[in-house]
């Protein structure tokens, strides 16, 4: 076999890319990676991080109007400095850029600032922001490019903004519409919300959230709607128009009209694929140009491989971690001493960061009755403790779904404050096949939404 430049090359430097080659590294592999943006994905840039840190910023205006029940007077209405919000969390994920370089430079790993695309089943070229361009050999390609957001084309769609927009916005927009109810959608309306926006959001279908449970759906948009969310189901948009002030006004396809500052598209992400030159050399994708791969992360050609959103399968951030995890043992063989790692697609716990949060793990009530016929739920929804002084009607809701024929727990839901904190412990519990005696059997925490999971006893049906 000819010699190459490098044992594994890596394009794009997100999550599970940079996983795959820091392991790969520590192996003893001579790796290479090129990225051609800021390091760390969209989960450090434009996702998960400061997606959680605005949520964070949000609670804030709940935290001021609920400490009057506990006895505190704030002298003057808070207000928001949209400004400083935007610089602090600018500064962090800046922070978070540099240690993510310093992890490939600790590993060694040959990082280049440039643009990759294949050439042939083993060799990639590198094209940085000022056109130079150099080509690097190498055994095995990895591509983990990630997502990306869609907006679809209709009147006025270049007037929409993104998700990757929403975080640094030159003002803060009073007025938003968002467009989309997946997890993103939901989560940006809660969030701005909770900044002081008004917020519109509309979706197409039936009931916001598609492929959570029925019931976590329902009850999710409850709240947001309490909360003061104006929430259209069964609505889509027909044209966006730029007004003089500046606004947006937006048309809906049932005749309505509405005016914001911002109108933010979240109707779906597709994979970062552009210029990668996969039809050239033979790489098959999938619909929306995700790209096809087996059990072992292989794409049509085997010299080559793809993880993480780039793959449409499940695109959250920990998802890419292990599937990097798993590929890297596949290639350079495991760490000293332990096994070779499987990739585990079952019960992956998720949290949705809308007010309420939702946590969730394993499967939904419908998905159970496909699955085994007979079940039983159990649920509970309450006002948690901490509200009845705060004066919010706020609820909260925990479910249980189990397997009738072997009593054991095959879905845990959510939706409530500290959500997905709460369902990361019992995720390792669903791992582990626990039982509905084991749930019943374990002492709850008192006082804490947490216990009701081990104090739920008589199925709802």
């Amino acid at each position: 076999m000819a010699s190459r430049d490098f044992d594994l090359f890596v394009i794009g430097g997100g999550s599970g890319g940079v996983r795959a080659a820091r392991m790969a590294a520590a192996r003893g592999a001579r790796v290479g990676m090129a990225e051609s943006g800021r390091m760390g994905g969209t989960c450090v840039n434009v996702g998960c991080i400061p997606k959680k840190l605005y949520s964070y910023g949000a609670h804030y205006a709940e935290a001021f109007a609920e400490s009057a029940g506990y006895g505190w007077r704030i002298a003057q209405a808070p207000t928001l400095d949209w400004a400083t919000l935007k610089a602090h969390r600018a500064r962090e994920i800046t922070r978070l850029n540099d240690i993510y370089e310093g992890l490939m430079t600790n590993a060694k790993v040959l990082r280049l600032q440039a643009h990759g695309r294949l050439i042939d089943a083993h060799t990639v070229e590198v094209v940085t922001d000022d056109g130079g361009a150099q080509r690097h050999t190498a055994r095995h390609i990895l591509i983990a490019t990630g997502g990306r957001p869609f907006v679809p084309e209709f009147p006025g769609s270049e007037l929409a903004v993104t998700s990757d927009d929403m975080f640094d916005l030159p003002a803060f927009p009073r007025r938003l519409l968002v467009v989309g109810g997946g997890y993103i959608g939901c989560e940006m309306a809660s969030i701005f919300h909770g900044l002081g926006a008004q917020v519109t959001l509309v979706y197409r279908g039936e009931q916001i959230l598609r492929g959570f449970d029925e019931e976590v759906r329902v009850f999710t948009a409850d709240e947001m709607r309490k909360a003061g969310v104006d929430l259209r189901v069964n609505s889509d948009v027909a044209r966006i128009e730029p007004a003089a002030d500046g606004t947006r006004q937006v048309t809906l396809k049932n005749g309505d009209t509405l005016t914001a500052d911002v109108v933010l598209y979240a109707t779906g992400r597709r994979a970062n694929v552009e210029g990668l030159g996969l039809p050239a050399v033979g790489v098959r994708q999938a619909a929306h140009g995700a790209i096809e791969v087996d059990e072992h992360f292989t794409t049509s050609v085997p010299s080559v491989y793809a993880l993480g959103d780039v793959v449409g399968r499940l695109e959250l951030t920990p998802v890419a971690l292990a599937e990097a995890m798993v590929l890297v043992d596949r290639l350079f063989g495991p760490e000293p001493g332990k096994p070779a790692r499987q990739m585990d697609y079952d019960n992956i716990p998720t949290a949705v960061f809308t007010h309420p949060p939702i946590g969730t793990v394993g499967l939904s009530e419908q998905q159970a009755r496909e699955r085994f016929g007979a079940i039983q739920v159990f649920r509970s929804d309450f006002k948690p403790l901490k509200h009845t002084l705060s004066g919010s009607s706020e609820r909260t809701l925990v479910k249980l779904i189990v397997d009738a024929a072997t009593d054991r727990v095959v879905g845990l839901h959510m939706v409530g404050q500290d959500a997905g904190e709460i369902v990361q412990g019992f995720a390792v519990a669903l791992k582990c096949g626990a039982t509905k005696a084991q749930f019943d059997a374990t002492i709850g925490i008192h006082p804490t939404s947490a216990e009701e999971f081990v104090t739920l006893r008589t199925p709802a049906r």
